[in-house]
């Protein structure tokens, strides 16, 4: 009975070591799309909260729940801001978050790279994704193209006007 209490207790005391909290303040997203084929908009969203449970030494126990806040967008054109939280673009009211949970997390064969596979959620639309991504000393950073069409982002919009595909970074900060 003792050796199984004492099982039970390093269980738990592993399964709490690998969570982390997300410094919030120090995490976000910032992406780059190109407008009218000849200038790129950047912008950013913040309020990155969840739970992430990594550790590189057992990938298969490891997994990340995140979401951000749609309505933080911000590409620093008020106008513009205004209008990519409304029915034409994220919905914010309908759809407040930006969700990824992942299913299993592996190592990439890029030396020092890992890869979280998941479903990303944007818009109320769900898709299957696979985030590269490094780790070292708490801070997460991945990159990755969305097509926008997917997420019915924009739809009414041509890709001469913006393109189709948006580059996103992802900078997640553990305490």
């Amino acid at each position: 009975m003792k050796s199984y209490m004492i099982g039970i207790m390093a269980i738990l005391f592993v399964a709490v070591l690998g969570k982390q909290k997300i410094k919030t303040t120090d995490s976000g997203v910032t992406f780059e799309v190109t407008n009218m084929k000849l200038n790129t908009v950047e912008g950013s969203f913040e309020g990155m909260k969840g739970d992430v449970n990594f550790n590189p030494k057992d990938l298969k126990n490891s997994s990340f729940e995140v979401t951000i806040d749609a309505s933080t967008v911000n590409t620093n054109n008020s106008k513009r801001d205004k209008h990519l939280k409304n029915e034409d673009f994220f919905e914010v009211e309908k759809y407040p978050t930006i969700k990824f949970k992942s299913d299993a997390i592996v190592r990439s064969k890029k030396e020092g790279y890992f890869i979280a596979k998941g479903k990303l959620v944007i818009h109320g639309i769900s898709k299957d994704i696979k985030i590269p991504f490094t780790y070292e000393n708490g801070v997460f950073e991945g990159t990755l193209k969305v097509n926008r069409f997917d997420y019915g982002i924009g739809s009414e919009y041509s890709t001469f006007t913006i393109s189709e595909e948006v580059s996103v970074n992802i900078k997640c900060v553990t305490e």
